[in-house]
């Protein structure tokens, strides 16, 4: 069973400052998470295989493959001014505010 003082104490170290009644409620908090750990411990996890994962996940990307590069004029007949492949954009950043 956790105490009061235990909570104060690392409320301390983590500079912390709690009221009466905020320690209080923490103890009692703290009191029912560990009892729950307790808990699981009584579990017997015997030939249980050892997961990191629930729900089993597969790699969808796709290949890192180097391609030639695209024709870009269909694209770049599409936008208002570019400069060789880079498309231009207005400034977003007012540079008289610092």
């Amino acid at each position: 069973m956790i105490t009061k003082d235990s909570v104060a104490h690392v409320a301390d170290l983590a500079r912390l400052s709690f009221t009466d009644d905020e320690l209080e409620q923490y103890t009692s908090q703290l009191d029912e998470i560990l009892n729950m750990v307790d808990q699981l411990a009584e579990v017997d996890t015997e030939g249980v295989a050892t997961t990191t994962q629930s729900v089993h996940l597969e790699n969808v990307m796709r290949a890192d493959v180097a391609v030639a590069q695209a024709d870009l004029t269909p694209i770049l007949a599409n936008v208002p001014t570019h400069k060789g492949t880079l498309i231009q954009v207005p400034a977003i950043i007012d540079k008289e505010e610092d």
